[in-house]
C-alpha cells in the first residue's frame, strides 16, 4: 500500500470515528475528569496548560484528516454529478466540470439559473374544441384504453378502498 492509501484509510476511519457519539462522549469524559482535576492541582497554569495543549494537537491533526474525506467525497460527488449530466441528453454537456470554472463563469451561471428559477413555467395549451374527437369511436381510437386485460394484475397506483391513492397521507 501507497503512503497516499494508508492516510486515505487513516482519514477515513478517523472522521468516521470522530463523528460518532461515541467519540463526543469520550471528549466530555476527558472535560470532566480535566475540571475534576483542577482543585487538586490548584487551578495552575500547568493544568490549564495540560488542556489547552491536548485540544490543540488533536484539532490541530484531526482538521488535515476531515479535510482528506471532505475532498474526496466532494470529487466523487462531483464526479456522479458529470455522469448524470453527460447521460442526460437535455443538460448542457459544458456543466460537466463547472467546479474548474472560474468565479467570474460560477457568478454568471448562477445568474442564469436564478433567472430560469424566477420565470415562470409555461402552461401546457388546453386542447381546443376543434381538436377534441367528435364521436364516441373516433375518442376510443384516440384515447388510450384504461380497461383492464383479462387476468391481468390491478395497477398499484389504483386508489385503495379507503379512497385515498397509495403513499398519500392522512390530513
Amino acid at each position: 500500500m501507497t503512503l497516499r492509501e494508508v492516510f486515505h484509510r487513516l482519514a477515513h476511519a478517523t472522521a468516521s470515528a470522530i463523528g460518532s457519539p461515541y467519540a463526543f462522549a469520550s471528549a466530555l469524559l476527558v472535560i470532566v475528569a480535566w475540571a475534576a482535576c483542577g482543585p487538586a492541582f490548584h487551578y495552575s497554569d500547568t493544568w490549564q496548560l495540560v488542556i489547552n495543549t491536548g485540544t490543540t494537537i488533536v484539532t490541530f491533526l484531526v482538521v488535515f484528516m476531515i479535510q482528506n474525506t471532505q475532498n474526496r467525497d466532494s470529487r466523487a460527488i462531483h464526479l456522479k454529478l458529470d455522469e448524470l449530466i453527460r447521460a442526460l441528453d437535455a443538460a448542457r454537456n459544458r456543466l460537466v466540470d463547472v467546479e474548474d470554472l472560474p468565479d467570474e463563469e460560477l457568478a454568471r451561471l448562477a445568474s442564469e439559473f436564478q433567472r430560469l428559477r424566477d420565470q415562470p413555467e409555461p402552461t401546457s395549451p388546453t386542447p381546443s374544441t376543434e381538436q377534441a374527437p367528435r364521436t364516441r369511436e373516433a375518442a376510443s381510437t384516440q384515447a388510450p384504453s384504461t380497461a383492464q386485460k383479462p387476468g391481468a394484475r390491478k395497477s398499484s397506483t389504483a386508489p385503495k378502498p379507503g379512497g385515498r391513492p397509495p403513499g398519500t397521507a392522512r390530513r
